[in-house]
Formats: structure tokens, C-alpha cells, sequence
């Protein structure tokens, strides 16, 4: 059987009606609750709004994304515990609506990290790109982080040195914006648009300087012990996000980018429950990453897939590429996927099926006149859909001719 085709809709304020996906031919809708902040309590009722909304379109609310963790948690506040009990809250309140999916990150201050959001391909399309040196001189020049130069080789500095000083004043300022605000502002941005939003994301990075990577991991560990257990009870599955990019960046702590950090996120807490959201273009970011053992090693803990691809360029510098065109082997992905759902369907697993969805999307034709998140035009995600989706049903009838032979 196929994996379960899904989209991520951004509420009543998206462009891309509810309508629409049932025409382009989705099943399960990825979507939460965006008008509140990380750290209070979902209320029933407005889980019941959306929920009644998706479902008057024969579609259904497969996936939470995100329910999101405060920056409490993660730095381990005393407001923690109140968050914490909070979360799980909410987390009872979606499973008595019957959603019991979530997907959440634990990224410090920033959710993803791009340096163009309008990097053009050699198609036309337009796509958004990672450039090292681009993200040192936001961090070195223009947020001016306290020892940032540590963090860098000698010629990612140079290099930096170089660009800074090539760059106009609005240009500077369009990184800078970029970074803090147009990426993070539809994914419960930790900073507010003012005129000193620079000096506040200063702040946010700076409330992390004396968090190391093994206290990170502490209060990392410390959510997952006091979620999980209300997770089992009411039939909830959590599967955090891969870090994007999977390698550390403004000095903040990394525990999600790696086998080894999996390992030990599953080994810290073993409930069922406890799962893994695959993204493919976070993961590959890092070219030691093998995404292949990835399914290999912990395919049961795969609850959701983010399907999308990469191309390198040179000096540690990557753009989304699309779907299937790219340097990830994605057929080979989509084809590992689908085996290990089909052992979960053989071995009577209930919700077996493993949603995706078609993560980002390139700009093209009239993507160009609408308005839209960045990385989530229509059209490059329908394109990616339909690319996923036929690629899909071809290997599901493969495996399928294979088995009766």
C-alpha cells in the first residue's frame, strides 16, 4: 500500500484552500493550531474548529504540525513544569478529538535556517539555498555574537569579511529580516517584528550560552519522560524533527541531527510512542548523514515523512532542489518506506500507514504572483505531490509483483 498523501495547510489565513487539497487529491491534512504560543494549553474546542473543518471535505486531520515546545522547556526555566503540564494538556485534548499524530522540533530559538529564499535554478524556478559564509556574516557582522569567530575556519571568515563589505545597507538588513522574521514568523517565531528585533534575537541566542550540549540533552530528556507516559495512555505518537540544518550554528546545542543523537533519543526513553519524524532534505544537509540506514536502523520509531530534495554546491552550500531531482536517492527512500509499512500492516499494526508529505516546493508559474510562506508555494508542491505519489504507486506495484512470484 502507498504512503498517506498529505499537505501542510496553514489554517483560515492560507491561499490554498481546504477545497483545493481535496481536488489535488490529498488524504490527510498537516496543520495546528498557529495563532497560539508555544508553552499554553490547546483548547478543545479550537481543536474541534479545525478538525470539523477538515473532515466537511472528506479529508482528515492526520498530523499535528507542530505542537510546539516552548523555549521554557528547552532551556529548562521554571516555568518548565507549568509548560510541561501544559503540553500534556493539550496532547489529551487532541487525543479526545481523535488526533493522534504530532510532529515537534527541539531547535533553539531558530525552527530553519535558509540564507536566499529566492535562489533561482537553472530551470527558472525559484527555490531557497544555504550558504555558510552568507550565515557567518549574519553572524559575525551583523548580529555580532560574542566569540562567534571560534566557530568558524579562517577562510569562512575571510570569506565572510569579503561579502560583508560588498553588501548595501538594505541588503544586510533583508538577510538579517530573512533569517529572524520571514522564516520563523508562520512557525511560532520566538522574536516579534520591532525595530530592535535584531537586539532581541541577540538575547534569545545569548539566554543559551552556559547550555551545553549534555544539559540540552538533560531537559530534552527531562520532556520526553513527562510527555511519553501521557502519550501511551491515550494513544498519542510524538516524532520530533531532525534539526535543519543538522549542524550547529550561532553556538547553539544540536541533539537531534545524527544516528548517534537518535540513538540516544530513543535509548533515553523507549515508549512506542517516541518517534521519529523523517525529513530528507534536513537529514541530508549533512553529508555524513546515510539516510538509507536511517530507515534501516530505525524504521518502527517513523511516523511521518517530510519528502524533498538537495543539490551541493561547493563550500559547505546546498539548495532544495525539488523532489525527486536532486542528490538524495529518493527512490530508494520512497521504496524502504513503503517495505516497512507493509511489515506493519502484515503484523496487524493499527494506523500503519506512514504519512508524507511533499516538503517545500519550488516557485514556478503562477507561484510568482501569489503570496505564500517561503518554501510552500502551491504549484512546486503540487508538482512534488505528483512526482512522490507516481514514483510511489510504481514501487508499490513492484514490491507487490515481487510477492507473488
Amino acid at each position: 500500500m502507498i504512503l498517506e498523501k498529505s499537505w501542510r495547510w496553514f489554517g483560515d489565513t492560507d491561499i490554498v484552500q481546504l477545497s483545493d487539497l481535496k481536488e489535488i487529491g490529498v488524504e490527510g491534512v498537516v496543520t495546528a493550531l498557529y495563532d497560539l504560543k508555544p508553552g499554553v494549553v490547546w483548547p478543545s474546542e479550537n481543536i474541534l474548529d479545525i478538525k470539523s473543518k477538515i473532515e466537511q471535505h472528506n479529508m482528515i486531520w492526520n498530523v499535528v504540525e507542530s505542537l510546539p515546545v516552548s523555549e521554557d522547556i528547552k532551556l529548562g526555566t521554571s516555568k518548565r513544569k507549568e509548560h510541561v503540564e501544559n503540553y500534556k494538556h493539550s496532547l489529551f485534548n487532541l487525543a479526545e478529538s481523535g488526533t493522534k499524530l504530532v510532529c515537534y522540533n527541539f531547535m533553539p530559538v531558530l525552527d530553519w535556517v535558509r540564507t536566499d529564499l529566492a535562489f533561482c535554478d537553472n530551470d527558472g524556478t525559484e527555490t531557497m539555498l544555504y550558504d555558510h559564509v552568507v550565515f557567518a556574516v549574519f553572524d559575525l557582522y551583523i548580529l555580532k555574537r560574542e566569540n562567534a569567530l571560534n566557530d568558524y575556519p579562517e577562510h569562512i571568515v575571510q570569506n565572510a569579511r569579503v561579502v560583508y563589505a560588498s553588501m548595501s545597507e538594505q541588503q544586510k538588513e533583508q538577510l538579517a529580516f530573512n533569517i529572524i522574521i520571514t522564516t520563523q514568523g508562520f512557525v511560532n517565531s520566538a522574536v516579534e517584528v520591532t525595530d530592535n528585533y535584531i537586539e532581541l534575537f541577540l538575547n534569545s541566542v545569548e539566554q543559551y550560552k552556559n547550555i551545553t550540549t549534555e544539559k540540552y540533552r538533560n531537559n530534552l530528556a527531562y520532556f520526553l519522560n513527562a510527555v511519553m507516559p501521557t502519550a501511551e495512555k491515550f494513544g498519542i505518537r510524538l516524532c520530533i524533527h531532525p534539526d535543519d540544518p543538522p549542524f550547529p550554528l550561532l553556538g547553539l546545542p544540536r541533539v537531534a541531527s545524527t544516528i548517534d543523537d537518535f540513538e540516544w533519543i530513543f535509548s533515553c526513553n523507549s515508549s512506542p510512542a517516541n518517534g521519529l519524524t523523517f525529513c530528507t532534505g534536513s537529514l541530508a544537509a549533512r553529508k555524513d548523514n546515510d539516510l538509507l540506514r536511517f530507515i534501516e536502523k530505525f524504521g518502527p520509531r517513523i511516523h511521518f515523512a517530510h519528502l524533498r530534495n538537495l543539490k551541493f554546491l561547493s563550500d559547505h552550500r546546498f539548495y532544495e532542489s525539488g523532489h525527486l531531482d536532486g542528490d538524495i536517492d529518493m527512490y530508494a527512500i520512497i521504496k524502504l518506506l513503503i517495505k516497512e509499512q507493509n511489515r506493519r500492516e502484515s503484523e496487524g499494526h493499527n494506523n500503519f500507514r506512514i504519512p508524507f508529505r511533499p516538503d517545500h516546493g519550488k516557485k514556478m508559474l503562477f507561484d510568482f504572483s501569489r503570496e505564500s510562506n517561503p518554501g510552500y508555494p502551491l504549484l512546486g508542491r503540487m508538482r512534488g505531490l505528483s512526482e512522490i505519489n507516481g514514483m510511489q504507486i510504481a514501487i508499490d506495484r513492484m514490491l507487490n509483483a515481487m510477492t507473488r512470484k
